[in-house]
């Protein structure tokens, strides 16, 4: 089904550049891909960052901005996924009213999508919810008669569902080939 338009998550591997961010944007730009999440991040290996892209087009589109993105440098490794293949996550933040924490049903929805309260005052309270977007959304759509005096959602954070982490793979794999060539 390669004529689907689908949504992509692609996760960049990649050494810590002042510019780049912005050279990876373009590339989708180019290829008419909008991006519709985007975050970024160190990973568990020194020197080593990650940047988390969701965006949605066909696949083609999609494969063409990763193998763009991959000849850069200090690219490291590019991988992209669909929804399936992935584990994700976002963070939400509500700030609602303290006063309405005593109305009608709240502290049932509260409890029921397990959200945190993570700062309260007289005037309003901070509420946390992490999950999908559809979760997120939902609790947003539920907390709105309530009155939501702000709202943020963070970019897509991502791991694979693979046993171990795809880049970790890559990494073994090019050190081995590096050994080769070097007893060459």
């Amino acid at each position: 089904m390669e004529n689907e338009v689908k949504e992509y998550t692609v996760i960049i591997y990649t050494e810590n550049q002042i510019g780049l961010l912005s050279q990876i944007t373009n590339v989708f730009t180019r290829h008419g891909l909008s991006i519709w999440s985007l975050s970024a991040g160190a990973t568990s290996m020194e020197g080593i960052h990650n940047i988390t892209i969701v965006t949605s087009g066909l696949e083609k589109k999609v494969r063409e901005s990763v193998q763009q993105i991959e000849k850069r440098v200090d690219v490291i490794k590019v991988f992209f996924y669909t929804q399936n293949k992935i584990v994700y996550r976002e963070v939400a933040l509500y700030k609602v009213h303290t006063n309405c924490l005593l109305e009608g049903d709240i502290e049932s929805i509260l409890t029921r999508h397990h959200t945190r309260i993570v700062e309260m005052n007289k005037s309003f309270t901070v509420l946390q919810k992490t999950g999908t977007s559809e979760e997120t959304a939902h609790l947003y759509d539920e907390l709105k008669p309530y009155g939501i005096l702000q709202f943020i959602r963070s970019g897509r954070i991502a791991i694979s569902r693979a046993q171990q982490e795809p880049i970790l793979r890559f990494l073994r794999k090019r050190e081995k080939e590096k050994k080769q060539l070097n007893r060459q």
